[in-house]
């Protein structure tokens, strides 16, 4: 599927500093990787806070999708509203010699194409390239974003070039940098990543990267 085409795209046109954390989330975590909430407690509190849309992004796994898909199929079979759960997943890489983090939203569960990327620890050798993660990741269907772009050892404008180059489509612009209880987007940082990625022409997301009990905060 031509990335331009995406379903998750028409949702991540929508998405501004007021989305997280009550509406969408497409950055957290489950026992799965280093999160702390098992999946079915993690899609619980989804519903219970009212999401719209949620991506649980583990690191180099994607256990926690089937388990959260079972048990939502089973609360729209009751007839309870229920958030659209996208598939996620956090991918590790090297974009201009710094180890960043890649989001991978969207794609097909099971694609041969993220083979190298889900078996729990980081890719070596080409695949721990950028360029190779972001190809993989539309090989399965799914959409490149660079999670928390100013939390690298490069600045934020220099890594977001990099990735706009190499064909991300977008960048995890509202995230909480300074970690507080409740989650809220960090002024003036995530601004100027609103502004670049807008004059980029790429998507922005945002997330609460959630790896405590409460998904209202880290």
């Amino acid at each position: 599927m031509a990335t331009d085409l995406h379903p998750l795209r028409e949702v991540l046109l929508r998405v501004g500093p007021e989305s997280c954390p009550t509406e969408m989330n497409f950055h957290c975590h489950t026992i799965c990787s280093d999160g702390s909430l098992e999946p079915e407690e993690l899609i619980a509190q989804a519903s219970e806070i009212g999401l719209q849309h949620i991506a649980v992004t583990d690191h180099h796994n994607t256990q926690a999708f089937q388990r959260m898909a079972e048990w939502l199929s089973v609360r729209l079979d009751q007839g309870f509203s229920c958030p659209t759960l996208w598939s996620g997943i956090e991918i590790s890489c090297l974009l201009n010699k710094c180890l960043v983090h890649v989001l991978a939203l969207g794609f097909e569960i099971g694609h041969p194409a993220l083979n190298p990327y889900v078996h729990g620890d980081a890719a070596t050798g080409a695949a721990l390239r950028a360029d190779a993660v972001r190809r993989a990741i539309h090989e399965a269907g799914g959409l490149a974003v660079l999670a928390h772009p100013a939390r690298y050892r490069l600045s934020y404008t220099e890594l977001i070039n990099a990735a706009a180059e190499l064909g991300f489509d977008g960048g995890e612009t509202w995230y909480d940098y300074e970690w507080q209880n409740n989650w809220q987007p960090t002024p003036l940082i995530c601004e100027a990543i609103d502004h670049q990625l807008q004059d980029l022409g790429l998507l922005r997301t945002c997330g609460t990267d959630t790896h405590g009990i409460d998904l209202k905060g880290r």
